[in-house]
């Protein structure tokens, strides 16, 4: 009578079937994933690594307005410590309105001046705020599209949505990284030069690391 249990050859080759075809599969799907955020990641690369060759000259601008007289007692003087605490609403409504900023994030409030940081990618802002005068002073400035790509490289200044996104970005990186390891494996013993190959990529780092930068 014939044995119903596949013969140990047949088995082993089912299980590597079915892993390769499961390895396949993460290793497009976290590809098609981190396609876009990679070349980006890529192309930014370059342009950090040669930043002060390739940068721009910083575009500066400077506006001067006043706030409105019914604004003006939420940001009249007190006795109060200097303290950090974001902008009242109106006031930060009547920013967004006439001067076209975020008016957002804490504020530095001193005796004589309301004083907001506006850091953004590719740029930096600020504007003041006199509590006795109302009058208002804002600065812009502007270095760039390379800037902001490379600041959105760096995470600097870009906000809670655009760390989430690195962080997918970064595992769904890692799961192509591994599973495209596990697929060198799966196919080493047919293409004797694999590991060669992989070891080159992590001895030239090193060496370079280690003999070259002090």
């Amino acid at each position: 009578m014939p044995s119903s249990t596949p013969p140990l050859g047949r088995r082993k080759s089912g299980k590597k079937a079915f892993w390769l075809k499961q390895f396949h599969t993460w290793h497009w799907v976290s590809s098609a994933i981190s396609l876009i955020g990679m070349v980006l990641f890529t192309v930014t690369g370059i342009t950090l690594n040669h930043a002060a060759e390739i940068e721009g000259a910083p575009v500066i601008a400077e506006r001067s307005a006043a706030l409105p007289a019914n604004l003006r007692a939420q940001v009249a003087p007190d006795d109060k410590p200097d303290a950090k605490k974001p902008l009242p609403p109106a006031i930060a409504q009547w920013a967004e309105e006439t001067l076209a900023l975020k008016a957002g994030g804490d504020a530095d409030w001193s005796a004589d001046e309301v004083y907001l940081a506006l850091p953004r990618p590719g740029g930096d802002g600020w504007m003041a705020i006199d509590r006795i005068s109302g009058a208002v002073t804002t600065e812009s400035t502007d270095r760039g599209w390379i800037s902001y790509l490379n600041d959105l490289h760096k995470g600097r200044n870009a906000g809670t949505a655009w760390k989430w996104f690195i962080d997918i970005f970064a595992v769904a990186c890692l799961i192509f990284a591994l599973t495209g390891l596990l697929l060198l494996q799966l196919h080493s013993k047919k293409r004797p030069s694999t590991w060669p190959i992989v070891g080159f990529g992590l001895v030239i780092p090193a060496a370079i690391a280690i003999f070259f930068i002090h």
